[in-house]
């Protein structure tokens, strides 16, 4: 495939079915909504994306609009005392009708998981409410008519924070429970396993884990998440990484980049400005359209109005299209 084709080729396979019409639904994408909790909110997976899209299609007018959401589940649960119990964890469901009838996304890239089971130890009706949730957003995605791809969620690393965990056992969990990992492998597995069911699922779970295991090899202090969740830029980049290489980026390429930055850079001259300008505009969006949807989550900083973010999404529109089309 023809480097960078890439995200073409993701929004093919999560949009188009297998007649020569629906194939043609690729041609009218205009937005792609990116939903998660705090790891998406952050943005730099999402970054990534995009730049390797315009790299690509530095004409397409596709908008990667990302309104992940702090502390947010799929789930709609939430532990006992949840950030000193000053609210309870949001729940997508609370904003998704609004979030689909005010971005009108073509396609839902939904990166859940993390916070669903509470970080307590696995039970199978903790479990049930994630698959619950993940079929009520596919069935509202479905009648807004958007497509869904999912990403199954980053490891919960318990090392960095091991004197803080708690064994199994327990009522109840204030910190969380030192095997909480494997909640995530079980979640993760049936993610993967609905691709027999024509879900699009992206696997960043079981790659990161790998990565970490031989990272811990050569440097046993070795961290992605110095809290256990919140992934650093690197981590940010193998959940990039992971669905470039799902739709068939040039592997060597992607074998041989340490971060986004790198690997936009091997693949275009000025890759490394494209993502730090779409950085910047991703910045200015999100809390502008978490703003316009709303949501139930305190102490997240108020976006300005869409239409005024909009104004300065445009002026930097110019900046990226400029460089994105330099190879």
């Amino acid at each position: 495939m023809k480097p960078l084709t890439i995200l073409a080729a993701l929004l093919y396979a999560a949009i188009a079915s297998t007649s020569a019409a629906d194939k043609a639904l690729i041609d009218g994408v205009k937005r792609i909504v990116f939903l998660g909790d705090s790891i998406t909110y952050a943005g730099g997976y999402v970054d990534i994306l995009e730049a390797a899209f315009r790299v690509e299609h530095p004409g397409r007018a596709v908008e990667f609009i990302n309104i992940g959401l702090p502390s947010e589940t799929v789930s709609g649960l939430s532990e006992p005392g949840h950030a000193g119990g000053a609210f309870p964890r949001p729940t997508v469901h609370e904003r998704l009708d609004r979030v689909l009838a005010k971005a009108k996304p073509d396609l839902i890239v939904a990166c859940y998981g993390m916070n669903c089971g509470m970080y307590y130890p696995f039970s199978e009706e903790r479990f049930a409410k994630y698959r619950e949730g993940m079929e009520l957003l596919r069935k509202k995605a479905a009648a807004a008519g958007a497509k869904v791809l999912h990403i199954t969620p980053p490891v919960f690393d318990p090392v960095p924070i091991k004197a803080r965990l708690l064994p199994a056992g327990l009522a109840e969990y204030k910190q969380p429970f030192e095997g909480y990992h494997t909640v995530l492998d079980r979640y993760s597995e049936w993610l993967l396993g609905q691709r027999a069911q024509g879900w699009e699922v992206v696997d960043a779970h079981f790659p990161m884990a790998k990565f970490i295991a031989a990272e811990r090899e050569r440097d046993p202090a070795f961290k992605l998440a110095g809290d256990g969740v919140h992934i650093n830029a690197t981590g940010h980049w193998l959940i990039a990484r992971e669905v470039l290489r799902a739709f068939d980026a040039p592997a060597d390429k992607l074998a041989e980049a340490k971060d986004g930055g790198a690997f936009l850079a091997s693949i275009h001259p000025r890759g490394a400005e494209l993502l730090k300008l779409i950085a910047q505009r991703q910045g200015i969006m999100k809390d502008a359209w978490l703003n316009e949807c709303g949501h139930l989550r305190p102490g997240m900083r108020k976006g300005v109005p869409v239409a005024e973010a909009q104004a300065k999404w445009t002026e930097l529109e110019k900046q990226i299209a400029e460089v994105a089309k330099v190879k």
